[in-house]
């Protein structure tokens, strides 16, 4: 195990990416024959789930489940890939939080071997660390009602707009384009606060958003702004653990290949849009 002492490296090279990354309740398992070869493998090998448990660092956790609650799914799909991969290290995957540069801990950072965290172009990983991309290429887009008077990301000057809490772009819209801020829980509560009005736009991840509106029900609300920089996911892994590194590299080449992102992905909207379904459809049916 190695001390944290690179996540402030990655929170104080932020580009865009004011918060964190939020992650799955309960991730799916990859279902792909090669991380179970990839685990058994790690079975026999060190690492850094030599000892079972990989604990990997991300700039927001997501709490866990609570029994009664509305099921949410989150923005991106980085727990979910981190699930798989701790899956093909045989390994439990315990989540902790990245301490922001110049934020006071109550207990020290915890140790962590590997970090999932989003790079700009051009960014290097850490020192004595190798970035592994996921495939996965973020970039903050609005959507807003398509008879809406907000032309361009300017116009958000002291308008609302909806985030989700933890996701990547909260205090994005604040910042640069002097908008009012209102955070909700997870994307679905987002985009019913947009739908009943009570934002002006809704900020988040492109390749949701864009699925997202290809569904006949969210025709009113498809006006969009275009999408901003991108940045792309990675494993952060120590340029010292050739294995978890070959791990890494293996399972990464097999989502390209299998296109397991874009399944992903289409099957995360699906629910999200159940999801405001649930709850702005089938409540007014009560």
């Amino acid at each position: 195990m190695m001390k944290s002492r690179w996540l402030q490296y990655l929170c104080s090279r932020r580009s865009w990416v004011s918060a964190g990354v939020l992650a799955l309740a309960c991730a799916p398992a990859l279902g792909q024959g090669g991380a179970a070869a990839a685990g058994q493998a790690a079975s026999s090998a060190g690492g850094a789930a030599g000892d079972g448990e990989l604990v990997l660092a991300m700039p927001y956790v997501v709490p866990p489940f609570v029994g009664g609650s509305k099921v949410r799914t989150p923005e991106t799909p980085d727990t979910a890939l981190a699930e798989e991969l701790a899956q093909a290290l045989n390994a439990r995957l315990r989540a902790v939080r990245a301490v922001p540069a110049g934020a006071r801990a109550a207990a020290p950072a915890p140790t962590a071997e590997i970090a999932l965290a989003y790079l700009a172009p051009g960014q290097a990983a850490p020192p004595a660390h190798v970035a592994v991309p996921t495939g996965y290429v973020a970039r903050p887009m609005a959507i807003m009602r398509s008879d809406t008077d907000i032309k361009t990301w300017e116009q958000l000057r002291g308008r609302s707009v909806c985030l989700s809490e933890g996701g990547l772009y909260a205090g994005m819209a604040a910042t640069r384009y002097a908008a009012i801020e209102k955070i909700y829980k997870a994307p679905a509560d987002s985009l019913i606060a947009l739908r009943t009005g009570e934002c002006d736009a809704a900020v988040h991840d492109e390749i949701m958003l864009k699925e997202l509106l290809k569904l006949p029900e969210w025709k009113k609300f498809s006006a969009t702004l275009p999408p901003g920089r991108e940045a792309s996911s990675a494993f952060l892994v120590p340029r010292d653990d050739p294995h978890t590194l070959a791990v890494a590299k293996r399972l990464a080449a097999q989502w390209k290949s299998a296109r397991h992102l874009a399944a992903l992905n289409k099957e995360r909207v699906r629910d999200i849009a159940f999801e405001v379904y649930l709850d702005q459809v089938v409540a007014d049916c009560h």
